[in-house]
């Protein structure tokens, strides 16, 4: 079962023992991010430092001034933390090292965007705007994940891409001192505190057959019972919205997103070699938002060479795809081995061949980076068990 270690260019860029360590573990492939949201991240091993902030999303590469001159909007270059071309850099030790090199590449989660452009931004109904999540409804957001996506994806030397974001973003982040857990929010608020209410999207509701306004004064009502806590927390979105606004809603934002993905797919092909490989992060729940966007497992299969599967808290996600999975397709299982964000490193071999009785043909390694020395030492006896 071929393997992918998930890696950032700082991982590598700066530590000479970086690559032969990776490629010891016995994977086959790194997934190496060239275009990535703000973060702060871990490096236990780097001789030079051990705490690397990612202070904005960023390209990890120089990007083409050309490609980007006259548009509205564009992607934005990393500081200190990735320099120069890091993400070349990085590539070129991997490959020397024997492995292949994927790129990996965030699209709708932008909050620097968000900050300088917050007409760019979800809007939620209640006038929130969510900075971290640029809509993608808005056609000027949709030309910059497509263009993003042509460029960072197709990175020289790189053979496939992993496209994460690739559709909604929503309520759901990982944000600095988040304090919004007070009220448990299940699917259905979520799905609700996530719709966007911004110019473009009011329209398409309106295409939609939808009142804007009607709209939103039913998402009011049915979230006020999840406020009081008066609302179940597996209640469904039929019952907090009503079947029929529910069903218009995900219709309209299904539509957006898989004509997204498809534009967003056509663009790296058509900047790739023969034979380049597009995956994308997903969640066979149509309605969920955020890094694994929600699809249609049989669209999505049909449009991409394939998915990488979030299975941390098991392989059940897999099967939707595995159920319409044709020729070639690749269904990777992304299993975290970082004991400390909620990996299991120790169970590696059985959580892969539990995955794999569910149909995945291909693993990914979340995060060879940020683990440490003890989770790492663990793997490359999972992975031979694995052969």
């Amino acid at each position: 079962m071929k393997t992918s270690a998930f890696l950032y260019p700082w991982d590598v860029v700066g530590d000479p023992h970086a690559a032969s360590r990776i490629a010891d573990l016995g994977v086959q492939q790194v997934t190496l991010a060239a275009a990535y949201h703000s973060t702060r991240a871990l490096t236990p091993r780097h001789p030079r430092h051990r705490i690397v902030t990612a202070q904005h999303a960023a390209v990890l590469y120089e990007m083409d001034e050309a490609r980007w001159a006259g548009r509205e909007l564009r992607p934005y270059g990393a500081g200190a933390w990735a320099s120069g071309d890091a993400y070349g850099e990085a590539a070129a030790a991997l490959t020397e090292a024997g492995l292949e090199v994927h790129t990996w590449v965030v699209l709708a989660h932008n909050s620097r965007l968000g900050a300088e452009r917050p007409d760019t931004s979800v809007v939620n109904v209640y006038g929130d705007r969510y900075p971290w999540a640029p809509c993608i409804a808005q056609p000027a957001v949709r030309a910059l994940v497509v263009e993003l996506a042509a460029e960072a994806a197709t990175r020289p030397g790189a053979l496939g891409t992993e496209l994460e974001s690739c559709g909604w973003y929503g309520l759901a982040h990982l944000h600095a001192h988040d304090k919004i857990a007070g009220v448990g929010l299940g699917d259905a608020a979520q799905y609700l505190m996530s719709l966007c209410f911004c110019t473009a999207c009011r329209d398409g509701y309106v295409q939609q057959g939808m009142e804007p306004n009607l709209l939103a004064a039913a998402v009011r009502h049915g979230l006020e019972p999840v406020w009081q806590g008066a609302a179940p927390a597996d209640a469904g979105i039929e019952k907090l919205l009503g079947a029929e606004l529910a069903a218009a809603t995900l219709e309209f934002r299904t539509r957006t997103a898989r004509t997204l993905q498809e534009d967003t797919v056509a663009a790296v092909r058509a900047a790739a070699p023969d034979g380049f490989q597009v995956l994308l992060h997903a969640d066979p729940v149509a309605y969920h938002c955020g890094a694994n966007a929600g699809v249609d497992p049989a669209h999505i299969l049909s449009v991409a060479d394939g998915v990488v599967v979030p299975c941390t808290g098991g392989p059940r996600l897999l099967t939707p795809f595995a159920d319409q999975r044709a020729g070639g397709s690749v269904l990777a299982a992304n299993l975290t081995v970082v004991g400390g964000m909620g990996g299991s490193p120790g169970t590696l071999a059985d959580d892969a061949a539990r995955a794999a009785g569910l149909g995945a043909n291909q693993l990914r390694l979340y995060h060879a980076g940020l683990a440490s020395d003890a989770d790492l030492t663990l793997v490359p006896d999972a992975l031979s068990r694995l052969a």
